[in-house]
């Protein structure tokens, strides 16, 4: 009876075996073409790619081995569309089934993957990833506060490793959703919230996920709560290969949260070792500088000064000799210069004289009015010569002075005429002559020809 019953059971292996058969033997499934998202991708050491494959609504599971992967000429990653052929089989260790990836090439970027470029390029514009606003990390911090979520392997991993290595330094936990619609949110409250408290540092992150499950540390209100924090902030977020824009943003970026917690703390090993070497150090800088004064003091004590004080006393007065000497000759050698200037001032003609400076200066005044009286004569005869010349120019060039040869001028109503066409039969016109003028009335008008 039971081993009739054992007979209806079948092992899992079995079944999973069955299906991948039935996946297998079906012609529709031996070459499929999918495009969609890529997400959770990992690069395993052998060569093989693993990822999950998605579109709005649903995903599937994929593996591309090595010997097709070699055939990329490009770099798959998280958010990268593409198009992929290949076929559906099941993985019966696991019994779920997958796609097989043969080809695949790229078709666009995902929405994910443009959002999170779009924010990291304006952000970086804005100059929040620059180094020179990252603060300084605290060589030995007495109190970290970590902003993750309250259960999970992040929080368990980073107290385990600061208790390990750094016994001494106090830890509080600010709990926070890291997943989801309201985790940004609440990130940004945790981190306004940490800043009040007296901390030298601040670990903010959480576990690997897909990046969907860390997005929440790409939000731009994540960025600038960390960027506007006035305590240095380590950002832990996913594995070593994830990098989100908190991590760009943070003073500094750890690979894991095991990593911050070693990177925010040394061990206490380094700690105790370093108080060594800083003990020898001071004891060699010690023993250093009392060889130095011990031998000052001896020689202090040797000095030939304290032991003949008589000495310094002799070569202060030799010194003050010396001085008053000095000071004697410099007086004596300004008395003989105003000795000697006295005695040229004495020996000067003028000063003996005092008239021979008038009767010289009286002299030159009368040379200077010689010389002034012909220079003004010269310019009066140069001048009247211009005038004489100016006056003939003026004659020679003056139409009056034509007259005396015989010619007249023909003047009707003030105007000089040089035309019968300027006057009218009957007219009565005015011709000016060298001694007298006529009035003549015009009767009879000519042409004129040209001879």
């Amino acid at each position: 009876m039971n081993e009739l019953v054992e007979d209806k059971y079948l092992k899992i292996s079995d079944l999973n075996n069955y299906i991948k058969t039935m996946f297998d033997e079906n012609q529709y499934l031996r070459k499929v073409y999918l495009k969609g998202e890529i997400s959770n991708f990992k690069n395993h050491t052998r060569g093989h790619l693993y990822f999950t494959l998605k579109d709005d609504t649903s995903r599937i599971s994929a593996v591309m081995f090595y010997n097709c992967a070699l055939s990329l000429d490009f770099q798959p990653e998280d958010g990268m569309n593409v198009l992929v052929e290949g076929r559906i089989s099941c993985y019966p260790a696991q019994g779920t089934y997958q796609i097989y990836v043969e080809k695949m090439a790229k078709d666009g970027l995902g929405n994910l993957y443009l959002e999170f470029e779009k924010l990291k390029k304006k952000l970086a514009l804005e100059g929040l990833f620059d180094p020179k606003y990252k603060k300084p990390i605290p060589k030995y911090p007495k109190r970290i506060g970590i902003i993750t979520a309250s259960t999970g392997a992040a929080i368990k991993d980073i107290l385990s490793t600061i208790k390990r290595r750094y016994p001494i330094c106090e830890t509080i936990l600010f709990p926070s959703l890291v997943q989801g619609a309201y985790a940004a949110s609440e990130i940004v409250k945790q981190i306004n919230k940490a800043n009040e408290f007296d901390l030298d540092l601040i670990i903010c992150g959480r576990g690997g996920g897909s990046i969907e499950d860390l997005w929440a540390f790409n939000e731009e209100i994540v960025a600038r709560a960390i960027f506007a924090s006035k305590i240095p902030i380590i950002s832990a977020v996913g594995h070593e290969v994830d990098f989100t824009i908190a991590d760009f943003v943070a003073d500094l970026r750890a690979p894991t949260p095991t990593g911050a917690a070693e990177m925010a703390v040394p061990t206490i090993i380094d700690v105790l070792t370093n108080i060594e070497e800083k003990k020898v150090r001071l004891n060699a800088s010690i023993m250093h500088e009392f060889k130095k004064k011990k031998i000052q003091l001896e020689n202090i004590e040797n000095a030939f000064v304290l032991k003949n004080p008589m000495s310094l006393y002799e070569i202060k007065e030799q010194k003050v000799d010396t001085l008053l000497t000095n000071l004697l000759h410099i007086i004596h050698t300004y008395l003989d210069n105003s000795k000697s200037k006295l005695a040229f001032l004495e020996s000067n003609y003028v000063l003996k004289n005092p008239l021979s400076l008038y009767e010289a200066k009286r002299l030159d005044l009368k040379n200077y009015t010689l010389k002034l009286n012909t220079k003004i004569k010269t310019i009066l005869d140069n001048t009247k010569h211009q005038e004489a010349m100016l006056i003939n120019t003026l004659k020679l060039v003056n139409p009056l002075n034509i007259l005396d040869k015989g010619y007249s001028l023909v003047e009707y109503q003030n105007h000089i005429i040089s035309s019968n066409e300027d006057v009218n039969i009957n007219d009565l016109i005015k011709i000016k002559m060298a001694k007298g003028e006529l009035l003549a009335i015009v009767k009879e008008k000519q042409e004129w020809k040209k001879n």
